[in-house]
């Protein structure tokens, strides 16, 4: 298949040709050669970026994916990845050239609607052309081949994402822009998408993905091929892909959600207590938060220290180590709050992690722990010895507006996210905080909201005027008082 690589450029015209033609004639040539379809309206280039207020080259415009085909295969003795990528999605305007968010890997060839496509690579721009213009509303399919080593992404915070290889395979974690090191893509949360992902490791692996395991074939030259299917839309930070030599459990959850646990042999004796409750957790947050958003729940842990972080990876949490009982509450309950509801940009993660914390908080409080009136009452007073946590710099900033990148996993983000949810319950009491978080949760069930979006919706759900809790509490700049 003929591919070119290097910079975009119009094909050579014979410049004493051109110096004889007419104005209108010259138009049209130009015209022609850049690849216009010949429709009465023309392709523009999408925009490199979203404009996230903290990752503005994250995600791409111009167009929205419906659906990621990935094909991977990895060898862990020698750690190359060759993958193709089938991408689907629907232009929003007329598409000259687009732009995928991609880091480090070779590629190889690019096609688009089955036609080679020029391309060329600016640092985590891959730049295509297709060689006719898309139309608006034209769904078009885009298939990438590409190969190499893939590297960790460094974050802003110093932290390690994208392709982490571990002792015995690796693993791939996505939050806020990591997955770019594994796959092309339009890489930022409000681009949610269905996937299938299929990885090809040796024969003796185990390969784990997100949704259900389809199939699991052995496909000759000792490798096996293990097909994974994620129907329901995902942001791509929250894809995964891991190998190794797991412990594989299955089970179901009592209302019948499967459960697909892939556990570390070295952590499977420490992860067994707090794995053992997942489907206790479920049935709970199902409870709590309206029908759990997906059609199977599980894990991935692997060795100790491979990351410095847990990540609520859609379907199947990710953990470094073996998980507590509280880390297991947090991240499940990220399959509601921030899985499913997901943020509309980096500057709404309060809506993923203060939701979350607050999970715990509740889960504590009717599992034999403290209150939460007592956990915000420690945090107010500083009180480790109620809450260890509660000595953080949880009042550092606002928690729907941090300084920077940099700041969108701190203390406030989390601690003082939960606090402003408990100052609307003790605003509005028990009964419509309980139809506030169900609600909300159904509201935008599989879709994105911002932090604007959930302060309308509180004060239209609960009936109250809450503005003196958003403006001490989630915009204010000094620490809040009781």
């Amino acid at each position: 298949m003929p591919r070119r690589v290097g910079p975009l450029r119009i094909e050579r015209v014979d410049q004493r040709a051109l110096s004889r033609l007419a104005a209108p004639a010259l138009a049209a040539l130009i015209a022609l050669t850049a690849g216009c379809t010949g429709d009465t309206v023309q392709g523009r280039p999408g925009a490199s970026g979203v404009r996230d207020p903290y990752f503005p080259k994250a995600g791409n415009g111009g167009y929205q994916v419906d659906h990621y085909d990935l094909d991977l295969a990895y060898d862990p003795a020698d750690k190359q990845l060759h993958g193709t990528a089938v991408i689907t999605a629907r232009a929003e305007q007329g598409l000259s050239s687009f732009n995928l968010d991609f880091a480090g890997l070779r590629v190889e060839d690019v096609t688009v609607q089955g036609a080679a496509a020029r391309f060329n690579r600016s640092g985590t721009e891959l730049t295509v052309r297709p060689p006719e213009d898309l139309k608006k509303g034209e769904v078009f399919r885009t298939e990438i081949d590409y190969t190499g080593t893939p590297k960790p992404v460094t974050d802003p915070d110093g932290s390690k994402e994208g392709w982490i290889t571990t002792a015995d395979g690796s693993v791939a974690v996505g939050e806020p822009v990591g997955s770019m090191g594994w796959f092309p893509g339009n890489h930022h949360p409000s681009d949610k998408a269905a996937y299938d992902i299929r990885l090809t490791v040796p024969n003796g692996y185990e390969a784990v993905s997100n949704g259900e395991l389809r199939s699991r074939t052995e496909v000759g030259d000792g490798q096996t091929e293990f097909a994974w299917h994620n129907a329901e839309p995902m942001a791509s930070y929250l894809a995964t892909a891991a190998i190794g030599k797991f412990k594989v459990t299955t089970g179901r959850t009592p209302s019948g959600i499967g459960v697909y646990n892939a556990v570390s042999p070295d952590e499977a004796s420490d992860s067994a207590p707090a794995l053992a409750r997942i489907p206790e957790v479920v049935e709970w947050g199902s409870g709590k938060f309206g029908p759990y958003p997906f059609r199977t729940v599980g894990t991935i842990v692997v060795p100790d220290g491979t990351l410095a972080y847990a990540l609520e990876t859609q379907t199947k949490p990710v953990y470094s180590g073996a998980p507590d009982e509280v880390l297991i509450v947090h991240e499940l309950a990220h399959q509601w709050f921030g899985d499913s509801v997901s943020p509309k940009s980096w500057k709404d993660m309060w809506l993923n992690e203060g939701f979350a914390t607050y999970a715990e908080w509740m889960w504590a409080e009717e599992h034999g722990g403290l209150s939460a009136e007592k956990r915000f009452d420690a945090f107010l007073a500083s009180d480790t010895k109620v809450d260890p946590d509660a000595g953080s710099d949880w009042d550092a900033f606002p928690p729907a507006d941090p300084p920077g990148p940099e700041d969108i996993s701190e203390a406030p983000v989390y601690a003082r996210g939960a606090m402003v949810l408990h100052r609307i319950r003790q605003e509005v009491g028990d009964e419509k905080f309980a139809a506030l978080l169900r609600g909300w949760a159904a509201e935008h069930r599989h879709g994105n909201a911002s932090t604007a979006d959930f302060t309308a919706y509180a004060e239209k759900k609960t009936g109250h005027d809450l503005t003196e809790v958003w403006d001490v509490w989630l915009y204010g700049e000094d620490r809040p008082e009781a």
